[in-house]
């Protein structure tokens, strides 16, 4: 059997994390869903049960929400950690390399800008000022 790439497994692993994420969204859906429930009459007044029965639902609802983030508390945690998988690291060299080419950039265009403001743009501005005077 061959060896996946890290593309393929990327690609599994995101495959995996959707389904998971499909089968969490579909479990929290069936526990918020409100039951059916009757419509109102269309009137000018309103039955006196109707109050009790929209009251007590407020608190069901309030009751399955407070259940949502303690189910989830340390799921940032964990997408963290997989997605932190993922991660194509570089290697120690590539890192020296690379910070080696920084350094070197850096000393370059400090020297480059401290000549063009000495040696080019400060005499010729001192020779601008002095024509004007």
């Amino acid at each position: 059997m061959a060896k996946k790439s890290k593309t393929q497994r990327a690609k599994a692993s995101a495959a995996r994390q959707q389904r998971k994420a499909d089968r969490d969204t579909e479990v929290l859906v069936e526990e918020v869903a409100p039951e059916p429930e009757e419509k109102p009459k269309k009137g000018l007044f309103k039955k006196a049960e109707e109050k009790p029965a929209e009251a007590a639902e407020p608190k069901k609802a309030a009751k399955k929400a407070d259940e949502k983030p303690k189910k989830k508390r340390f799921q940032f945690l964990r997408d963290v950690k997989s997605e932190m998988k993922r991660v194509t690291w570089p290697t120690r060299t590539d890192v020296l390399r690379w910070t080696g080419v920084v350094v070197v950039a850096l000393i370059f265009f400090g020297v480059f800008v401290a000549l063009l403001d000495n040696v080019i743009i400060t005499p010729l501005l001192v020779l601008i000022s002095g024509i004007g005077a």
